[in-house]
């Protein structure tokens, strides 16, 4: 299985997608740069309280974050998707099973090697944004270990998806699938917040099963909590359902939930796999 991860991190650097990364994360960052320190010029020129500034800062770091979480995760798909269906397709999975090596050690290792690089893409990138806001602004936020640690869980989700995908269909195929699952999964959470501000038990429940099902939006919601000050938590019901603030992050239970969702999800793809035919 080591090996596997190894060779398959080895290729992910043969192809660029780590330098094609680190250019992207650059440049995104310059661009949150430059609009981190307008706005902190512009809170300095006016007359709003140091609360208010910090406030506004923190919900267009949530944002930031937001949007490079998206781009954590269809990287996380992208990458893992044509581990196993594109290899299987081009030949290359018979020229590996043709060795003394079992199937789950196979795809154990591919899950374990594209991991190990989207995990470190997140870590990594989330630390440089959070670097330049706190350069720019001076804010930092509460948590920003927890903060990356949620990141980080929800990059692990969304691999384990593709890598169980990438057993089942072909990879745009199972990209596609994936991507439409995070959209459906972080709209049902949407609706879950305005369903708690209206009282709605109907649309709490499709939000609920829908973190169940696919725990990226819960994780996510973990994320934005730790970055938020201390005032937008006191404000409690005035802030509930805004679809970019979270007034409470997850579970221990939850957490524990995402670990046998995982080991659920691995068991699956290696059944799948062992099943199928070259």
């Amino acid at each position: 299985m080591t090996t596997i991860a190894l060779l398959t991190i080895r290729e992910t650097l043969r192809r660029r997608v780590v330098l094609v990364l680190a250019i992207l994360t650059l440049l995104f960052a310059l661009g949150v740069g430059w609009g981190f320190d307008r706005l902190a010029s512009i809170a300095r020129e006016s007359t709003a309280l140091d609360a208010q500034v910090k406030v506004l800062v923190a919900q267009f770091l949530v944002m930031v974050m937001f949007m490079f979480s998206f781009i954590v995760g269809m990287t996380a798909v992208f990458v893992t998707s044509p581990t196993i269906s594109g290899e299987v397709e081009s030949g290359v999975m018979l020229s590996i099973l043709a060795r003394p090596i079992r199937r789950e050690a196979v795809l154990l290792g591919k899950w374990l090697g594209s991991a190990i690089v989207v995990i470190a893409f997140a870590i990594l990138g989330g630390a440089v944004l959070l670097a330049v806001v706190a350069w720019t602004t001076g804010y930092v936020p509460p948590s920003t270990a927890f903060a990356l640690a949620f990141l980080a869980g929800e990059t692990i989700i969304g691999v384990t998806l593709a890598i169980l995908l990438s057993t089942l269909v072909p990879p745009m195929a199972g990209g596609a699938v994936a991507v439409a699952g995070f959209g459906a999964v972080w709209i049902a959470g949407i609706a879950a917040s305005i369903g708690q501000v209206l009282h709605n038990d109907s649309l709490v429940r499709v939000g609920t099963i829908s973190q169940l099902l696919l725990p990226t939006d819960a994780l996510w919601r973990g994320t934005v909590f730790h970055l938020e000050p201390a005032i937008v938590l006191a404000a409690g019901a005035g802030v509930a359902g805004n679809p970019f603030l979270s007034l409470t992050a997850p579970t221990p239970q939850f957490l524990a939930w995402c670990g046998v969702w995982i080991v659920v999800v691995l068991a699956g793809a290696m059944f799948v796999f062992r099943s199928r035919e070259l």
